[in-house]
């Protein structure tokens, strides 16, 4: 018996032992031929190794950070080395943590997305032979309709602005679909003002062209224009020392502009969803609607969008009626 006999025998068993198990046959097995079986790896040590191959992977920091805040409430929970966890401890510790901190399916979904990504990783690098969250489905939730930005509440934030950084904000957020986290990430070398497009870096570091129309261009100009400084970033603060805006910035920009219209609800990414659903409703191919936002899956794209109820009754006697 070898090494390679050993891990016959494992995938042959694998259909009847559980991770546990399939640990204890592996120990004898390497026992019984008289090689090392280690065994000495803690959950700190999986963890870490796993984050290293996700950001490896490209992975955004912030996800980085869901990962392990997600995995270590699981370890604080379940107190078990990760190989023997099955998916009764799982099932426990979403039960008990939706319990304790009354989070809506969404969150527990995430949550459990998170924590299939952990394991499935674990499975991949034969850290255990199953993944005990195969057995958990997905966590459905309600589907809501988002509110999308109307014309009139665009044009009452544009008209509040008192500055050209503000309304170029606005209309770069509306014209492009671009992520907050995108835009602070500009630089002005980064526009090609010829055909009214810019490169940004999305989720994943992915680089991608994006576009805005003729009044933005107009605006980021006039805006570029007023600026005497240095400073690389395209929108800087308007006071000294005018370093690059950061998402937390932008976010309180807009809620002041919003208390004094006195709109509700106005945030950066709702921008992005309003140029979805528009883009859709006016007949633009899905597709190019998961290009232009910079989405790996479609159903991302089709979870933004929106199609309004009046154009699904014009498309009702357009083509049924």
């Amino acid at each position: 018996m070898n090494e390679n006999t050993i891990k016959i025998i494992g995938n042959e068993m694998v259909k009847y032992l559980n991770n546990f198990q399939m640990s204890k046959l592996n120990e004898v097995l390497y026992k019984t031929i008289d090689l090392d079986y280690s065994d000495n790896i803690s959950n700190k040590d999986y963890l870490d190794r796993f984050l290293s191959a996700k950001k490896l992977e490209g992975i955004s920091n912030k996800t980085l950070i869901n990962y392990e805040r997600y995995i270590l409430k699981m370890y604080d929970s379940v107190k078990k080395d990760i190989r023997i966890i099955d998916a009764n401890d799982i099932r426990k510790f979403l039960t008990d943590y939706q319990t304790k901190t009354n989070c809506i399916n969404s969150s527990m979904e995430n949550i459990r997305c998170s924590l299939a990504s952990f394991f499935s990783w674990l499975e991949r690098e034969d850290y255990i032979l199953k993944s005990p969250i195969k057995k958990i489905h997905k966590i459905k939730s309600d589907i809501k309709i988002k509110e999308i930005y109307s014309d009139e509440a665009i044009e009452k934030l544009r008209n509040t602005c008192d500055n050209e950084r503000d309304l170029a904000i606005i209309d770069l957020l509306i014209s492009s679909g671009i992520r907050v986290s995108e835009l602070v990430h500009i630089n002005i070398s980064d526009l090609n003002f010829d055909n009214c497009s810019c490169k940004v870096f999305g989720k994943g570091n992915k680089e991608r062209e994006v576009y805005f129309d003729a009044k933005t261009k107009l605006h980021i100009q006039e805006y570029l224009n007023s600026r005497n400084d240095d400073e690389s970033a395209l929108f800087i603060g308007n006071i000294k020392p005018h370093k690059r805006l950061g998402t937390r910035a932008v976010e309180m920009m807009l809620n002041k502009l919003a208390n004094k219209v006195e709109l509700n609800d106005v945030y950066p990414h709702k921008f992005r969803r309003t140029l979805a659903t528009k883009a859709i409703d006016k007949g633009m191919p899905i597709e190019q609607v998961q290009k232009l936002l910079g989405h790996t899956k479609i159903d991302t794209t089709l979870h933004y969008a929106q199609v309004s109820q009046s154009n699904v009754k014009i498309s009702h006697r357009k083509y049924i009626c």
